[in-house]
């Protein structure tokens, strides 16, 4: 039987990016992309967090979540651009990803903590917005090595030996 410190070090499963947006400042729309350059130093071009060294440089959820935060909310979808964050990825569970790096085609990242929801949920989706969007609400990354982000990238979990 495998230990749990061998599961936490396991993670076959590759995913893919199905959506990329970001937001130049804050309040605005998320302008959809095809791919954007995330940098060490910057995090992702034309994002409002540009230029911030932080741990929130990238925002990332998963498309498999959208479904589930549409019907609580009583919703046939919901369109990733509402939740404001950068990248939407399937295939990969990305709570897998803690205490990791990880890799989006070539650019390498950081999981940094949990992306939760903000009050600004309520105002777009009404009253229950925000609980809808609790834990579903995905992953907050640093870049660590630059490069460019594109649509249907592999997402891959660097492991340790």
């Amino acid at each position: 039987m495998k230990t749990l410190d061998t599961l936490f070090k396991t993670l076959p499963q590759r995913g893919k990016v199905t959506w990329i947006g970001v937001r130049p400042e804050r309040r605005a729309e998320m302008l959809v992309v095809d791919a954007v350059e995330a940098k060490t130093a910057n995090g992702l071009t034309g994002d409002r967090y540009a230029g911030r060294t932080g741990t929130r440089q990238v925002t990332i959820i998963q498309t498999e979540h959208l479904p589930v935060i549409a019907s609580t909310l009583g919703m046939e979808s919901v369109d990733p651009a509402l939740l404001r964050r950068n990248i939407c990825v399937s295939g990969i569970n990305l709570l897998a990803l803690k205490d990791k790096h990880f890799q989006i085609g070539d650019v390498v990242l950081e999981y940094t903590g949990l992306c939760h929801p903000c009050s600004f949920m309520e105002e777009t989706f009404g009253d229950g917005g925000y609980n809808a969007v609790r834990g579903h609400g995905g992953i907050n990354a640093r870049v660590i090595k630059s490069g460019v982000i594109k649509m249907g990238d592999e997402v891959s979990a660097i492991l340790e030996n």
